[in-house]
């Protein structure tokens, strides 16, 4: 009954990963409805936490966005990069790692990527360097931001084992920054110079090659769009702050006890005022920031948290005993085959967040230290491996010149090297640093 319900499992999440947007989660749905009326399982309580937390962030987001918000920090992104165009392939990955930190998911990396790509091919750099690893970055950043969906889902399942958001970010930023500039230094020199490169060659020779530039979208209220940026870095930080230092949060009364506000509680009420205050203070339409892609990528986020995780909840709880007894033994002596379960995993669910949510409730009860999920956090970030994740098929659209490509074997394609490199730099520093702050 096991390999059978974890079939319908894989099932659920390979026809959800295709049908893409809302599928992932609708399928999980799907799955978890086998589960309950055909296998008997209890369900177990839907991720209400995460979920809300998430939706709060969103919604901040998305209204710096409608604000002009983003395309100020594109201007400023573009402004650095043609400055210093010799040193693209270093600066684009830490230019699309910081708008991830900021914004608290990836996708901002769509407004960054036709700039790299112009110029680099201006500075007759191959723009397969400085794109691929770009992309990379800007998976990298989501398991550092402190407000993105996968850190706020791991803060939710370690705070009650005494772990604060300080904890996880001490660890995840130098971890996933050293990881993506030893992934960028890797990149230097991938591939053939542009100038002998041979599908660039022909492109040129059959004046496929416009002389078209990419500008970043015009800001029209500069005003607005720093001021949006201002607020919600003001609230990002104050989330690091209320996490970091505990005598900072809010105490109450309740039932002759004193209890402390949660975090859970805390993110929500900063982010959905920080939407709220951006909207006001800007005068900007509720409407156009829900019609923005930043809300719809991140309610589709949402709705694969609610599905997968509510589904693999059910399956690990109704069969917790039996997993265990098969697993435990090996999984103690070896951990670091569920630091590749996890990589696995987030290859399959297409979502950091719905990765966390859905395998490292398992790592708990088997008993691995709650720091050692930490230190194994960036091996969620393995999306990168079939290259039809909407940032990698971007970034190979964006390439006028053909050097950022999927290869002859599907696999061998321009971002498994520095994806490769990032995720396992990224938890070899995170495991050192595990023992060098405990």
């Amino acid at each position: 009954m096991l390999f059978l319900q974890f079939s319908i499992i894989i099932i659920a999440i390979l026809v959800g990963a295709r049908i893409g947007g809302i599928g992932l989660g609708v399928m999980g749905g799907l799955g978890l409805a086998v589960l309950v009326f055909v296998f008997g399982l209890a369900p177990t309580s839907p991720p209400i936490d995460v979920i809300l937390m998430i939706a709060a962030v969103i919604s901040a987001a998305a209204a710096m966005q409608a604000a002009g918000g983003l395309d100020y920090l594109v201007k400023k992104a573009e402004y650095l990069l043609r400055k210093n165009p010799k040193q693209i392939t270093i600066l684009s990955p830490l230019v699309a790692y910081v708008f991830t930190f900021v914004a608290g998911t990836g996708h901002v990396a769509y407004s960054i990527l036709p700039v790299i790509s112009e110029v680099a091919q201006e500075a007759k750099i191959r723009p397969e360097r400085p794109l691929a690893v770009a992309v990379i970055a800007s998976q990298q950043a989501i398991t550092a931001s402190p407000i993105s969906a996968a850190t706020v889902a791991l803060l939710a399942l370690l705070s009650p084992f005494g772990y604060s958001l300080f904890d996880i970010l001490k660890v995840s930023i130098p971890a996933t920054l050293v990881g993506v500039i030893v992934a960028a230094i890797f990149s230097l020199n991938t591939g053939k110079e542009l100038a002998n490169d041979p599908e660039y060659l022909r492109r040129l020779k059959k004046g496929l090659l416009s002389d078209s530039s990419n500008q970043s979208k015009k800001v029209m209220n500069v005003f607005k769009a720093r001021l949006s940026v201002i607020i919600f870095l003001m609230a990002t930080f104050s989330v690091v702050l209320f996490g970091s230092i505990q005598s900072l949060r809010p105490s109450f009364m309740i039932d002759g006890e004193m209890m402390m506000l949660d975090m859970p509680a805390i993110i929500e009420i900063i982010m959905l005022s920080t939407a709220g205050l951006i909207l006001i203070l800007t005068r900007t339409s509720g409407l156009e920031a829900a019609s923005g892609s930043v809300f719809s990528a991140g309610m589709q986020a949402v709705i694969a948290i609610f599905g997968i995780a509510w589904m693999g909840d059910t399956f690990i709880k109704g069969n917790l005993t039996e997993i265990m007894a098969s697993i435990q033994d090996i999984v103690t002596q070896m951990p670091w085959l569920f630091g590749l379960a996890l990589f696995i995993m987030s290859i399959l669910l297409f979502s950091q967040a719905a990765t966390v949510r859905a395998v490292m409730p398992l790592g708990l009860a088997l008993n691995l230290s709650p720091l050692l999920l930490i230190a194994f956090f960036p091996a969620v970030n393995g999306y990168f491996f079939f290259p039809n994740y909407p940032t990698v098929v971007a970034a190979i659209n964006f390439d006028r010149t053909g050097t950022t490509h999927i290869g002859k074997y599907l696999l061998n394609h321009s971002f498994m090297k520095p994806g490769l490199i990032a995720t396992a730099t990224g938890i070899l520093v995170g495991y050192l640093l595990i023992h060098l702050y405990w």
